[in-house]
């Protein structure tokens, strides 16, 4: 077996189902291939709904008394799980290297930001706060506080197989929630691997079963989970179609949705732009990770005085990104995930281009699930620069009003990340005005991809209107309850409502 999967403990991966411990093998099996070589990297058998039954039964028992656990106390075993993650980093990030091709720096990153938000979520363990509010009638006292929410489900995509699982658990666990979790079946190696070294930290305490993993098909599992009435909360990343499907499901039974979903994302770059900076962050913003970030940079508006000089520096460094084995020195972008993929890229190219685009750049398949990283002036109101092709296809289009530019960058259903670069005072806080970006992600002179875990990540519009990882996200996880204590001898009512009796 690889040497990554060996270093971290997994020398048996046929269960799908686990609940602190592993549960019978099912005969339904999935390989799992390299997209870089193709070479086979494990077969996995899948989970039916008869283990996963058992996986949440036991999640929703040990989270009856994981919320009466003191925060503070969660909190010092999340910081345990971030230690753990930590001493398996460079494993673990080769592991998502092999598995999804990402290249190693950005395999490590991925790891690192579960590391992050481990420690975000130690120090939020003590700051789960209420309000408190001055009542209307004497003697009486009012306040705020919020309880775990229970046990939440969490359906994770391909592109990030570790980090967005922990955007949900680690924040989930100190707000007191058990979590089950069925990852992308094209990424169920690197979530038996990341959950065997989080069930490890949990069974030292006693605490085993509160993550529980759950690999199976989407029309078993994944239609059992998010119609399940134990999960108060569905968070599930993934395909604007999955979450529609999520979300009418979810809201059918009248529990709560938290959907990362599609982006569409743009770059404004004004004339008084600082073009090497913008040059830098726009190739890594389209190529990072083969384009198959939901943050990925898909369009660019570049100003049409300076599109002269723009637009021959992308090239030119469009030329110098070197595509090949994720894990080779001097790699910057790695293989599509699957022939699927390509196969998408390739017909979007093939669109575009029917539509009245110029290819500048790329635009072709290369070998296997390697592609081109693909630049193409693109006309006004392009209909497939609507659309998000998950791979490194970046569309340009000119501009000639700040004004004109936004409502071009808006006109789009995905509204998830957004960057301007500009030296203007003006045109930043225009473009970060109610009249900018519409997206939940602003960004001015940084690319629209790698949010740091401080900030709420999320988008607007058919983004989902999700909000994980930072700030008061944590509130999605817990429920709010309102207290009135009179301490009186006295029944006033609110309002100054008169009920007398007798």
């Amino acid at each position: 077996m690889l040497n990554s999967l060996t270093g971290l403990g997994l020398s048996d991966l046929n269960p799908g189902a686990w609940a602190g411990s592993a549960l019978p093998a099912s005969s339904d099996v999935i390989d799992v291939h390299n997209p870089a070589s193709g070479a086979l990297l494990g077969r996995v058998a899948l989970a039916d709904v008869a283990q996963y039954e058992r996986v949440v039964a036991e999640a929703c028992r040990v989270q009856a008394e994981w919320r009466m656990f003191p925060a503070p106390r969660r909190g010092e075993i999340v910081r345990q799980i971030g230690d753990a993650l930590r001493a398996v980093k460079v494993e673990l990030g080769e592991l998502v290297s092999l598995e999804v091709g990402k290249i190693r720096a950005e395999g490590q990153g991925e790891v690192q930001e579960s590391i992050d938000i481990a420690d975000f979520s130690v120090g939020l363990s003590r700051q789960l706060y209420g309000l408190t509010m001055h009542s209307e009638r004497p003697s009486h006292r009012m306040y705020e506080q919020w309880h775990p929410l229970g046990t939440i489900g969490v359906i994770t995509a391909f592109n990030f197989p570790n980090a967005v699982w922990a955007w949900n658990a680690m924040l989930a666990a100190v707000c007191g929630d058990a979590v089950v979790w069925k990852p992308s079946l094209k990424a169920p190696l690197t979530a038996i691997a990341t959950h065997v070294v989080a069930e490890q930290v949990l069974a030292k305490h006693g605490w085993s079963g509160l993550f529980g993993l759950v690999i199976g098909r989407d029309a078993g599992v994944g239609e059992t989970m998010i119609r399940d009435p134990r999960l108060p909360l569905i968070s599930a990343t993934g395909s604007v179609r999955m979450g529609r499907h999520v979300g009418q499901v979810v809201a059918g039974r009248l529990a709560r949705s938290l959907l990362e979903l599609g982006g569409n994302n743009a770059i404004i770059v004004e004339p008084d732009a600082d073009l090497a900076l913008a040059t830098r962050a726009i190739v890594f913003a389209a190529a990072g990770t083969a384009g198959q970030r939901c943050t990925t940079l898909r369009r660019i508006f570049v100003h049409r005085s300076i599109s002269g000089a723009l637009i021959p520096k992308l090239v030119a460094a469009y030329g110098q990104i070197k595509v090949g084995d994720p894990l080779a020195e001097g790699v910057l972008m790695g293989p599509l995930i699957d022939a699927g993929a390509v196969e998408a890229y390739e017909h979007a190219i093939t669109t575009a281009l029917a539509q009245g685009g110029e290819l500048l750049a790329g635009g072709r398949r290369l070998h296997g699930n390697f592609v081109a990283p693909t630049l193409i002036r693109a006309v006004r109101d392009m209909a497939i620069c609507r659309e998000e092709t998950f791979a490194p296809i970046l569309y340009v289009v000119e501009y000639d009003d700040l004004a004109d530019a936004i409502h071009m960058q808006n006109d789009v259903p995905q509204g998830l990340s957004s960057s301007i670069f500009t030296n203007s005072f003006r045109s930043a806080e225009l473009f970060l005005s109610a009249k900018g970006s519409d997206c939940g992600i602003a960004n001015v002179n940084i690319g629209t991809s790698g949010a740091e875990i401080g900030g709420a990540f999320g988008g607007e519009k058919e983004t989902g209107g999700g909000r994980e990882s930072g700030s008061d996200s944590w509130k999605a996880y817990m429920r709010r309850q309102t207290n009135t204590l009179n301490y009186g001898t006295d029944l006033p009512l609110a309002q100054g409502i008169r009920f007398d009796v007798g």
